[in-house]
């Protein structure tokens, strides 16, 4: 018996097949046209996990595009995938901050993994991967160089929450003279504080999981547990938290 869990997110889509033992896992960009790159996640994830069709007990599509999944047998939120996600990959986690490509979320859960409040910013790109991309952007590099350009250099102040005038703001620190590094130590520290702010307005409670493309920004990490005064963990598999989630609920749905 396999259950697959589909995330289509904003940027990257990712599949997961559990069959009770072994998870399995793939992820590829999610493209303009979601319906297709839901049924491409289908054949490779099933393919991968060397399962047949008449094996699969259950699709569960989850993520912004869990719409887009005609085939899916159940359809269920994000914030209740994630949570199953973050618990499956740390049993410990109680407090949950996941930073998508177009929204960001804090999600308290109990010791089975069953969300007990949430709270949840998808009105403005301040605090998401969005953001990142962005201003990596105006700085003429990729988002991955971000983290170790704001190694390298003490933050720029970057004041605006917006998205949009933070991209005016930045542009105006280069036409200064600001280095790239200051400023993307700066565009960091900004997105620690929306991501901060958020994950504030819930109770957190030990232990802290970060989740989500963001959460691998091992820069924004440290900088969030100086904020949040406290540890924050993660792990290499955490972007796949909700896939992860969706097919363990539908296995548990059938057993």
């Amino acid at each position: 018996m396999i259950s697959i869990g589909i995330d289509i997110g904003s940027v990257c889509a990712k599949a997961a097949a559990f069959d009770g033992e072994k998870m399995h896992l793939l992820m590829q960009p999610t493209g303009w046209n979601l319906k297709k790159t839901g049924e491409e996640l289908y054949r490779k994830i099933l393919r991968i996990s060397g399962g047949k069709e008449e094996d699969v007990i259950g699709i569960i599509g989850t993520g912004y595009g869990r719409v887009s999944i005609p085939f899916a047998t159940k359809k269920i939120t994000e914030i209740t995938c994630h949570a199953k996600g973050a618990k499956y990959l740390n049993p410990k986690a109680r407090t949950i901050i996941d930073v998508g490509g177009q929204d960001s979320k804090a999600i308290s859960i109990d010791d089975k993994g069953n969300v007990l409040d949430f709270i949840m910013n998808d009105k403005c790109a301040a605090g998401t991967g969005r953001f990142l991309q962005v201003m990596a952007h105006v700085l003429e590099v990729e988002v991955d160089e971000l983290e170790y350009l704001a190694a390298q250099s003490a933050p720029r102040d970057i004041n605006s929450m917006c998205a949009v005038f933070a991209e005016s703001e930045v542009i105006s620190l280069l036409a200064a003279g600001a280095t790239k590094e200051s400023i993307a130590s700066g565009i960091l520290h900004s997105i620690s504080n929306k991501i901060a702010h958020i994950a504030n307005r819930i109770e957190i409670r030990d232990l802290v999981f970060f989740t989500g493309g963001v959460s691998k920004n091992e820069q924004i990490r440290a900088i969030l547990e100086k904020k949040l005064k406290c540890t924050i963990y993660t792990h290499k598999e955490a972007q796949y938290a909700g896939a992860i989630g969706a097919a363990l609920l539908g296995y548990d749905m059938k057993n």
